[in-house]
């Protein structure tokens, strides 16, 4: 096999591990805004956040899932658009952790994955 061949199947399995990561953790993290058995969500928003939606944190989180499941089906339907929705996302999420002054690891995990969720678009950039 010649060295353009592998590379060409190295990028195409990076590619495709991005792309069902980016759309699966989405699905699975949207899908436990219901049930709550990895963790209770509503722990991550800020006081501040919930002091301004107009309902319960639970509700709050079980749109939020909503939203995940739906970039996470993008990614997987249209990983060029859906990689840089669920970028978007995890940096507001980032953001979010960041300026209300809690959980700043999962700030910077959240951003970590944004990284790579942005590695996906460009892998499909030249789709």
């Amino acid at each position: 096999m010649e060295k353009a061949d592998i590379t060409n199947l190295n990028v195409k399995q990076v590619k495709t591990l991005l792309r069902y990561t980016y759309g699966l953790v989405p699905i699975v993290a949207g899908l436990d805004k219901f049930t709550n058995i990895l963790t209770d969500w509503s722990q991550y928003v800020s006081s501040g956040l919930a002091g301004m939606i107009p309902f319960e944190t639970g509700v709050f989180m079980s749109a939020v899932g909503v939203i995940e499941i739906i970039a996470g089906v993008l990614v997987l339907i249209k990983p060029r658009v859906g990689a840089l929705v669920v970028m978007g996302w995890l940096a507001a999420i980032a953001l979010e952790l960041v300026f209300s002054g809690s959980y700043i690891d999962v700030a910077v995990r959240d951003l970590v994955m944004a990284v790579g969720a942005f590695c996906l678009f460009k892998l499909h950039d030249a789709d």
